[in-house]
């Protein structure tokens, strides 16, 4: 059994992603081999997965971090900017941004790879489907 652990991202059209996103507030569950982060288009994942953020994403990995002032010195990016990043990340499930004592933001990134589901056909009545 592999210890990889995989983010799944869902894409798919903004009225499913809503509908979808309604279904869990109202308590339906996750299928085992549903994605758990829908976007409506490959922009916003085009726009974090740059490689200077795949730099970053092994620079959090590879240094652990202790809160985002350190990971700025490390990086060499200023903290403003390097927050807004994180927080997309954050919002895309790329990371996780726990708060500890003081406030300190830590970063750490919780999974090894992505995947994405998407159909390349128009689908009116239904969406995808997991796989």
């Amino acid at each position: 059994m592999s210890d990889t652990r995989v983010l799944r991202i869902g894409i798919a059209s903004r009225d499913y992603v809503k509908q979808r996103t309604m279904d869990v507030v109202r308590g339906k569950p996750f299928s085992s081999n549903e994605p758990r982060h829908w976007v409506s288009s490959l922009e916003p994942l085009a726009k974090v997965l740059t490689d200077r953020n795949m730099l970053l994403l092994e620079m959090i990995r590879n240094t652990q971090p202790q809160s985002m002032s350190e990971l700025a010195k490390l990086s060499g990016r200023a903290k403003s900017n390097l927050s807004r990043t994180l927080h997309t990340m954050e919002s895309l499930g790329l990371i996780e941004l726990a708060v500890v004592t003081g406030g300190k933001k830590v970063p750490t990134v919780i999974y090894d790879s992505l995947t994405f589901d998407f159909s390349l056909l128009s689908k009116k009545k239904s969406e995808p489907k997991a796989a």
